[in-house]
C-alpha cells in the first residue's frame, strides 16, 4: 500500500527542493503556468510516479511561485514537474506542453539515465524518457576547507576536462572519468607546479546535444557546452549518480584540490542551454516560461535570436533570470568552495532586449558587486558568435577576460611573420592598451596561445590546415584561421630536423606564456604534446582522439621536464607577475628601470625596424633576493649576435636556451652557467633567458 503524505502549501523561497526533518518543500517559478503538477517517484528509473500532485492556484501559488510541502518526504525521492499554459509559439512566445515532464532548474541531483532527447522534441508524454531531479541530501563535512582566495598575481592556470583526463587506459586510476578519477592525479598536477585548475563545463549537461549527422557516428556532446542543469554536477562525472552522491563526490574533489593548495575554476555556459532552437527539446525552461528565459524575436516569437551558434541565447538581462544567475554562482562559492568562474561566451550575457548591448548590463554589474562574489575570480570570453568582441572592453572593473589579442600575436610571431614588435612587447607586459586607461590591472589579461577550441600545442606546430572529418561534418566545424604552421609536413613525420624544429618552438611558447605579465592559461596535455591529429574541435570526440595520454610523460619528458621549470622559473620571478604596469623608469632606488627594451645592440631600438623578428628587454627584479632577467626572442631563421647590457656589480648566467636539449634548454639556478662574454649568439627560432646575479668583482665581463 502506498505510504499516505500530508501536504501543506509550503513556501515560494527558497526556489528548489529543500528537505528538513519533517519534508520537503517544493518551489519552482512559473508566470504563466496556469496549471502544475509535482510527480514523484521512487527511482531514478521507475516506470511510474508513486504519487502525483496537483497544486491549486489559490493554495499553492504566491505570485509566480509555485509551492508545496510534502510532509514526510525524505531526500533520495526523484521527482518531475508538469505545466499546462498558453501555447501559442509566435504570439506570445509560450509553449506550455502537460505532457512534458520538466527538470526543476533549482535541483542539486540530476538523473539522465533514462534521457533520450527526441521524445523531449516531439508531442507526447516522455515520462519514460524524461531527466529527473534528486531530492538531495546536501550536508557535508568540509572540515574547514574554505575557497583559498589566492592571489591572481601569481596564478597558473590548467584547463582541464574532468572525464578525459582519466580516461585513458594509460591513466589507471580506480574510476577513469570521474571526479574521483581526478583526485587520484593531484599528485601530478602539484608536480607539474600549476596554482588552479579550470574545468571544463561540470554542470549537468545533455550528452546527446550534436548534430543528426554526427550522433550517427556514435558521437556525442563531450566538452559539455549543453547544459540544462546549473546547480547540479554532471552525473557522468559520478562513480554512483544512481544513488544521487554528485555533491558529494563534486565536494570531494575540491577539498582534494584545495588541501593540495591548488584552486577550482569552473566554465560556465549560462549564454544558452541545451534546449537548443524551435525544434530542441522541452527540458526544464522552455516549458517553464519560454519568454522570459530567452531571446525572442519581438514580432514572431516562435524565433529565437541566436547569438552563440547553438540555437538559443538566455535572455540574461531579464529580473528573474538575472536572480537565477547569480543565485546559482553564490551556491557553488558558498555551498560547493569553487575559486572562480570562467564564462563562455560571455559578451551574450551583455545583450537585453532586442539583443541590444547594453552599457551596464544588469547581469553583469550584479556579480561583480556580489558581496558573496568579492573574492571569486571572474573569467570572460569576452566575444560572442554574433560578432561582439569586447576584449579590452568588457563591462566591469573586476573581470579577468581571455585575451585573444594576445593569443593570436603570439602565433604570428612564432612562426615568423615580421612588423609584430610593437604589439608583441604590449601583449608581453600585460596588454595596456587595452586595460590600463580603464583602471584595469595587468591581471586583467588571461594569456594563452592554446585552449580546448581550437589546435593543440603540438597540433598548432603540425598542421596548417584543421582535419575535423571524423566529426561527421564535413570538415566545415572548426575554426578556419589557425595561424599555424606545420614546418614542411602536414601531420606526423619521422623527418628528424622537423620534429626538432616543432618541439623548439613549443618551448619557445611556453617560454613566451610564462614570461608574459598577465595571468598564463595552458591546456592539459600541451605540457607533454599531446595531440588530437588535427581536429581542432572535438566538442563531440570523447575517446582516446581527446583523452589525456600518460604514456606522452615518459615519451615527451623533455618538453614536460622544460614546462615544469619554466612554471618554477616564473613562480620564483615577482618581476614577471607584476600587479602593476611597467612604466620604463627606474625602480627601488636602482639606477636601473623596471624594463628597458633593446634592438640587436644597446643603442638601438626593437621597432627601428619594423620587418624585425627579434626583441630583448631587461626586466628589472622587485623583491630583495630576486635576479634581475635580460631576456631575447629571435624567431628569424638566421643566429644573431646581440649585445648584452652592463648592470654594475652583476654578471648573467644561462637559464634558458630554447636552441639546446635537455637538461641545457632550461637550467636550475645550481646548474645555470656564466655567460663570459658581452655579446650573445642567438640560434635561429630561439628565447635567451639570462639571470643576473650580484657579484662582489667590479668587472661584468670576462673573456
Amino acid at each position: 500500500m502506498t505510504k499516505k503524505y500530508l501536504l501543506r502549501p509550503g513556501s515560494p523561497n527558497p526556489h528548489g527542493a529543500k528537505a528538513d526533518e519533517y519534508g520537503v518543500n517544493f518551489s519552482i517559478f512559473s508566470r504563466h503556468a496556469t496549471h502544475v503538477e509535482l510527480l514523484l517517484f521512487e527511482n531514478s528509473d521507475s516506470p511510474e510516479p508513486f504519487l502525483t500532485i496537483p497544486l491549486e492556484p489559490k493554495i499553492n501559488r504566491l505570485f509566480y511561485s509555485w509551492h508545496v510541502y510534502v510532509e514526510g518526504l525524505t531526500t533520495g525521492a526523484w521527482y518531475t514537474w508538469r505545466m499546462n499554459g498558453p501555447n501559442n509559439t509566435s504570439e506570445s512566445g509560450l509553449i506550455f506542453d502537460p505532457d512534458k515532464h520538466l527538470l526543476d532548474p533549482w535541483a542539486r541531483v540530476v538523473s539522465d539515465k533514462l534521457w533520450q532527447r527526441e521524445t523531449a522534441c516531439i508531442p507526447g508524454d516522455n515520462v519514460k524518457t524524461a531527466l529527473r531531479s534528486m531530492v538531495a541530501d546536501e550536508s557535508y563535512d568540509w572540515e574547514g576547507d574554505q575557497p583559498l582566495n589566492a592571489k591572481s598575481d601569481n596564478a597558473i592556470i590548467y584547463e582541464l576536462h574532468v572525464g578525459g583526463y582519466t580516461k585513458h587506459n594509460s591513466a589507471k586510476v580506480q574510476h577513469p572519468g570521474t571526479f574521483s578519477g581526478l583526485i587520484e592525479k593531484i599528485p601530478y598536477l602539484q608536480d607539474l607546479g600549476i596554482t588552479h585548475v579550470e574545468l571544463l563545463p561540470v554542470m549537468a549537461f545533455d550528452e546527446q546535444h550534436v548534430p543528426r549527422n554526427t550522433a550517427n557516428l556514435g558521437l556525442k556532446n563531450y566538452w559539455g557546452y549543453s547544459t540544462h542543469s546549473f546547480f547540479s554536477p554532471h552525473p557522468g562525472f559520478c562513480v554512483t549518480p544512481e544513488q544521487g552522491t554528485h555533491l558529494e563526490e563534486f565536494k570531494d574533489l575540491v577539498k582534494a584540490l584545495h588541501r593540495a593548495g591548488i584552486g577550482v575554476i569552473l566554465d560556465v555556459v549560462f549564454n544558452h542551454t541545451s534546449e537548443a532552437g524551435a525544434g530542441g527539446p522541452i527540458i526544464n525552461f522552455r516549458g517553464i516560461d519560454n519568454s522570459i528565459f530567452y531571446h525572442l524575436d519581438p514580432v514572431d516569437k516562435s524565433i529565437y535570436h541566436d547569438y552563440t551558434g547553438c540555437g538559443n541565447t538566455v535572455n540574461a538581462n531579464h529580473p528573474i533570470v538575472v536572480n537565477f544567475i547569480i543565485d546559482c554562482l553564490e551556491y557553488w562559492v558558498a555551498e560547493m568552495h569553487v575559486d572562480g568562474f570562467r564564462f563562455d561566451l560571455a559578451s551574450a550575457l551583455a545583450r537585453g532586449e532586442g539583443g541590444h548591448v547594453l552599457h551596464d548590463p544588469p547581469l553583469l554589474w550584479g556579480i561583480e558587486l556580489s558581496g558573496q562574489l568579492a573574492k571569486t575570480k571572474l573569467i570572460a570570453e569576452a566575444w560572442d558568435a554574433a560578432g561582439l568582441y569586447q576584449v579590452g572592453s568588457f563591462p566591469g572593473y573586476r573581470w579577468a577576460e581571455w585575451n585573444g589579442r594576445y593569443r593570436d600575436i603570439v602565433r604570428r610571431f612564432i612562426r615568423g611573420d615580421t612588423g609584430l614588435l610593437n604589439e608583441l612587447a604590449t601583449r608581453l607586459t600585460g596588454s595596456s592598451d587595452l586595460y590600463k586607461n580603464q583602471g584595469r590591472l595587468p591581471i586583467n589579461s588571461i594569456n594563452f596561445v592554446t585552449c580546448h577550441d581550437g589546435f593543440t600545442l603540438n597540433d598548432l606546430l603540425s598542421y596548417e590546415q584543421k582535419h575535423n572529418e571524423a566529426n561527421g561534418e564535413d570538415n566545415r566545424d572548426g575554426c578556419n584561421n589557425n595561424l599555424s604552421s606545420n614546418y614542411g609536413v602536414e601531420g606526423k613525420t619521422e623527418d628528424t630536423k622537423i620534429l626538432s624544429i616543432r618541439q623548439q618552438q613549443a618551448k619557445n611558447i611556453i617560454a613566451i606564456l610564462m614570461l608574459s605579465q598577465g595571468i598564463p592559461m595552458m591546456l592539459a596535455g600541451d605540457e607533454v604534446l599531446n595531440s588530437q591529429q588535427g581536429n581542432n574541435n572535438t566538442y563531440c570526440q570523447d575517446n582516446e582522439l581527446s583523452w589525456f595520454n600518460w604514456i606522452l610523460i615518459k615519451k615527451n619528458q623533455e618538453i614536460f621536464r622544460f614546462v615544469q621549470l619554466m612554471i618554477a622559473l616564473r613562480k620564483s620571478h615577482p618581476c614577471l607577475m607584476r600587479r602593476q604596469f611597467l612604466t620604463g623608469e627606474n625602480i627601488n632606488n636602482r639606477d636601473i628601470k623596471d624594463i628597458t627594451w633593446y634592438g640587436k645592440d644597446l643603442n638601438s631600438q626593437p621597432w627601428d625596424d619594423q620587418d624585425a623578428s627579434i626583441l630583448a628587454y631587461t626586466l628589472a627584479s622587485v623583491d630583495p633576493g630576486e635576479n634581475d632577467l635580460h631576456i631575447i626572442l629571435n624567431m628569424t631563421s638566421d643566429t644573431v649576435l646581440t649585445e648584452l647590457p652592463k648592470i654594475a656589480r652583476q654578471k648573467w648566467y644561462r637559464a634558458v636556451d630554447t636552441s639546446r636539449k635537455a637538461p641545457e634548454d632550461i637550467c636550475e639556478p645550481k646548474h645555470q652557467k656564466l655567460v663570459r662574454k658581452n655579446i650573445y649568439s642567438v640560434p635561429p627560432r630561439t628565447i635567451i633567458i639570462l639571470e643576473g646575479r650580484k657579484s662582489k668583482l667590479g668587472a661584468f665581463f670576462k673573456g
